[in-house]
């Protein structure tokens, strides 16, 4: 139950202006831009895009720094903005596979069609803290190489270029390896992973398309709805299809996807899959207007996609075979992307008549709990005033330490629940109001069991 609470608006005011103060931290310091935030803090600006179900790199730094960095704060924010925007239609399909990649990898295959862009990553970094530009050297100082620079390798002798700059290699080790679709660097003296020397210009296919030409992998077949469903405007329902379920796991959170998938592939749940395709690039948004009668495109927008490759010993008709997972999130955001797919396939477990034994293979469990923005509310909830409900509690805990013996277990004596023959208006009838009944029937079911046993007993005397 709750209270309305009055008074206060002077303490509220004064909150927020303690926020504000505290937002800008150091007065002498330059306030922060949230044009800095877009550019410097890219990785947090995506999350909230995705987990707000906007794409607006403007609006998600303004949040962020609303937010003091609170990025589950900055996805509520946005979603506020999101409601206020008019809706005047829904695009095409995005077409990934014509996917500008400036990142791509394959964790199924080494020599593959357009080759293997490492872009812009962490997985090949030292994880070493690096030194803040200008800083002292300071105790420990030695260990953190300047920001920018990366630690070289023991032992790592500085290359020189040759004379005249015959042969030479550049500093820092050969040269990039060519465009994707090139066909340099994808194994073209042959391999056998039957891939080699496919270079490919334009569109990077897919190394899905490969197992799926030799029937290795399940084919999928787009949905065809003219009006898609909407989660932003539908409530979510139990059983859910798999557009519905991607849905909420795009703008979920990601530690949740995150725990979920690890579970999954630690042993909780049966999927533990391959990374067919991982990809970071832009794709064109569509919009098919009824005035011109074709689709025109609006802008490009940056998304992360994978498809997972994951086993499948066969059933309901169907051959063994590699089943996917698919993870699709607005921005760059790996991680999010890859758990995404993982519990995209462990959701499809009943629909493959596979055994149900993990959390991330329960629908409802997964759909009911990955929104943080609810999840955040309904946490939270409790800091607000729940005086009657706490007085209730506290009117019964007293009540039951008064009438327990000394081991504290003893029950209740019949007819002294908490509220009975109070008036309404006494302080201990008022208090334990709504406890009143559910005491009453933990008597009676306190009774009908002394009752059935005293008839067992006599039964076994006679």
């Amino acid at each position: 139950m709750y209270v309305a609470v009055k008074g206060g608006q002077k303490a509220i005011e004064a909150a927020h202006r303690l926020l504000d103060e505290a937002r800008r931290g150091d007065p002498s310091l330059p306030e922060l831009d949230p044009d800095q935030i877009r550019n410097q803090l890219g990785l947090a600006v995506d999350r909230v895009q995705a987990e707000g179900s906007l794409y607006d790199p403007g609006l998600a730094a303004r949040a962020v720094k609303q937010a003091m960095g609170d990025l589950v704060e900055a996805v509520f924010l946005l979603r506020a903005a999101r409601a206020t925007l008019e809706r005047f239609g829904y695009s095409e399909p995005l077409r990934t596979g014509d996917m500008q990649p400036r990142r791509r990898v394959s964790g199924t295959f080494k020599d593959l069609p357009g080759g293997q862009i490492l872009g812009p990553t962490f997985d090949y970094t030292h994880r070493l803290l690096k030194a803040a530009p200008g800083a002292g050297g300071g105790s420990g100082s030695k260990a953190l190489p300047p920001d920018g620079q990366e630690t070289p390798p023991p032992g790592a002798a500085e290359a020189k270029p040759a004379e005249d700059g015959a042969g030479s290699e550049p500093v820092g080790g050969p040269a990039p390896p060519p465009p994707c679709g090139t066909g340099g660097g994808n194994g073209s003296d042959g391999g056998p992973d039957g891939l080699a020397g496919r270079g490919v210009r334009g569109a990077v296919p897919g190394a899905a398309s490969f197992l799926e030409s030799q029937g290795l992998i399940e084919t999928e077949e787009g949905g065809g709805e003219e009006t898609p469903f909407d989660l932003t405007r539908t409530p979510l329902e139990i059983p859910q299809d798999r557009p519905g379920r991607l849905q909420a796991l795009a703008r979920a959170d990601e530690g949740f996807l995150l725990a979920l998938a690890y579970s999954s592939q630690r042993g909780y749940g049966s999927v533990h899959p391959f990374v067919a395709d991982l990809r970071l690039g832009t794709v064109e948004v569509e919009f098919d207007a009824p005035e011109l009668g074709f689709p025109v495109t609006v802008g490009e927008i940056e998304v992360t996609e994978c498809q997972a490759a994951c086993q499948f010993k066969g059933g309901g008709g169907k051959p063994p075979m590699f089943t996917r997972g698919y993870g699709l999130v607005v921005g760059h955001n790996e991680r999010k992307c890859l758990s995404m797919a993982i519990v995209d396939r462990a959701l499809r477990s009943r629909e493959l008549g596979e055994a149900v034994k993990g959390p991330a293979q329960d629908e409802e469990f997964v759909l009911y709990h990955g929104d943080n923005v609810e999840a955040s509310g309904f946490v939270s909830h409790i800091k607000l005033p729940h005086y009657v409900d706490f007085q209730a509690e506290l009117a019964m805990l007293r009540h039951m330490r008064s009438r327990a013996g000394p081991g504290g277990d003893e029950p209740l004596a019949p007819g002294t629940c908490p509220g009975q023959g109070a008036g309404p208006g006494g302080p201990k009838g008022q208090a334990a109001e709504g406890k009143a009944a559910e005491c009453q029937a933990a008597e009676g079911k306190a009774a009908e069991g002394k009752a059935a046993e005293s008839k067992a007993a006599k039964g076994k005397a006679t």
